[in-house]
């Protein structure tokens, strides 16, 4: 979180997960070295009802950081429900109604849930906010899909997982005026690049390049790293949050655990992360901070552009 706050320069921290105890350890880090903290429990496969009390258990725990570190705690109440939660659209997992939406012809089952998803959502948000309310006074938000389509009156900011891909970046900023349009303070909740050649045509999927079954797991063909990839994204968009008024920015992330970099472009995992650091593997040699990770390009390009425009928030 020091490093975050200091060596990159940033003003907030979204921290995420689905363990309410280990975001409160987390928080109260963040809170320490002088960040905002963007409170976002991340739970998946919950059913509606159980989500509804597990944001209503996370808003209790934020307002006891919030009264702590009072204007300083946002609640991110949630990310992308209908696709990392049950009850919205077809499929028992994350994986099968991912594999839905990204197939080229919906069934009908799916085209039909699709077009109830606004009104679900809406009467979701509608009944869980109560609760939420109830317990936490400080601002809250949520990390949309592109796909949800939200009524964003209930909300103190207005969130979107925004990320540009080849599909999208003709409209992307007539998207993003969409939401600005709500008059309401407007935060790209997530945005980011993958480490390799390619990876910005590719956005929020950029990461979908892992052979998970080879042991050891490699990546599923082969591809050219490139850091300067994730620096001119970065650079790119922050120019146009920027000219569209877009008041927070968090790049997704810090750091892609469990996608360690190696030599070998196979097996060098970290082509698939967003990270801004690269995770070095115990047992080889590296400089630097001790931690296990080495800074990469965009590591010093976030830290340039938010010291520059300390109102952006963070990673």
């Amino acid at each position: 979180m020091r490093v975050i706050a200091d060596d990159l320069q940033c003003t907030a921290v979204r921290v995420s997960g689905g363990d309410l105890d280990r975001l409160v350890v987390a928080g109260r880090a963040a809170l320490d070295a002088g960040l905002e903290l963007w409170f976002a429990p991340f739970p998946t496969e919950l059913a509606p009802s159980d989500l509804a009390r597990h944001l209503a258990d996370a808003a209790e725990r934020a307002d006891a950081l919030e009264r702590a570190c009072p204007s300083r705690v946002v609640l991110v109440a949630g990310c992308e429900i209908s696709l990392f939660n049950a009850g919205f659209l077809p499929g028992a997992t994350f994986a099968e109604r991912a594999a839905k939406l990204s197939a080229g012809a919906w069934p009908d089952e799916l085209r039909a849930a699709f077009g109830r998803l606004p009104s679900a959502l809406n009467a979701f948000f509608a009944d869980a906010l109560t609760a939420v309310r109830a317990r936490f006074r400080g601002r809250v938000s949520y990390a949309s899909g592109s796909w949800e389509s939200i009524d964003w009156t209930p909300f103190d900011i207005v969130g979107v997982d925004g990320y540009r891909d080849a599909q999208n970046a003709a409209t992307y900023r007539r998207q993003l005026r969409a939401y600005l349009a709500t008059g309401k303070p407007v935060a790209v909740t997530e945005f980011g690049c993958c480490t390799y050649r390619g990876a910005a045509d590719k956005g929020g999927l950029g990461w979908a390049i892992v052979d998970w079954e080879h042991t050891p797991p490699k990546l599923d063909g082969r591809y050219e790293r490139s850091e300067d990839e994730q620096v001119d994204y970065l650079r790119e968009l922050l120019a146009i949050f920027t000219a569209e008024g877009i008041d927070s920015a968090f790049w997704f992330t810090f750091a892609g655990y469990e996608l360690p970099h190696r030599a070998d472009p196979l097996f060098d995992l970290d082509m698939a992360s967003y990270g801004v650091v690269k995770l070095i593997e115990p047992d080889v040699a590296h400089e630097g901070t001790g931690l296990g990770w080495q800074p990469k390009k965009v590591f010093a390009a976030l830290a340039e552009a938010y010291g520059k425009e300390k109102s952006w928030n963070g990673s």
